[in-house]
């Protein structure tokens, strides 16, 4: 019998570089550096693809969408997030909610949080307040040129009752 909730956990992170476009959570963000990458560099989404790749114990992200294969340059995250929702809705189980954390020193990620919430949250299929963003500065560490996520998702099997008494679908 398999257990009627999951729980995945997943983190990425790319180097700032001039010349690209800064993308985080689907969204293009204003800033002199993209984050660099094999595919569009999305850090968040890249955490959030292998936190429920994990919670299904499914292969990663890397081995998915290999860096080395030419089909990947410059694609579009969201594309490796509707493959790792496949396999989460394969297995059963549907996204109940997502806690992430980027770790940056710049742009500041309090003005964009809502539309990015809001953005994750149409991509998962849930509701936008079941989606976490925060931000927080590495404060010195000697990580301002990179980009960091860590990300948590919590998944429940479809029919498990909620405490509200209804049937997930």
């Amino acid at each position: 019998m398999k257990p009627e909730t999951r729980i995945g956990y997943g983190w990425d992170s790319h180097e700032f570089k001039r010349g690209i476009p800064l993308k985080i959570g689907g969204l293009t963000l204003p800033h002199s550096k993209g984050l660099g990458g094999h595919s569009d560099g999305d850090v968040l989404l890249h955490a959030i693809t292998d936190a429920l790749l994990g919670a299904v114990a499914a292969p990663d992200i890397g081995s998915l969408f290999s860096p080395s294969d030419p089909r990947w340059k410059g694609a579009d995250s969201a594309l490796f997030l509707a493959e790792a929702l496949k396999r989460v809705n394969a297995a059963g189980y549907g996204v109940v909610n997502v806690d992430s954390a980027l770790i940056l020193a710049a742009p500041k990620i309090g003005p964009h949080a809502v539309a990015i919430r809001t953005h994750v949250a149409e991509l998962l299929g849930i509701p936008s307040d079941c989606v976490g963003v925060k931000a927080k500065t590495p404060e010195g560490m000697g990580t301002d040129d990179a980009a960091i996520a860590h990300v948590v998702v919590l998944l429940e099997t479809k029919t498990a009752k909620r405490t509200t008494g209804k049937v997930r679908k």
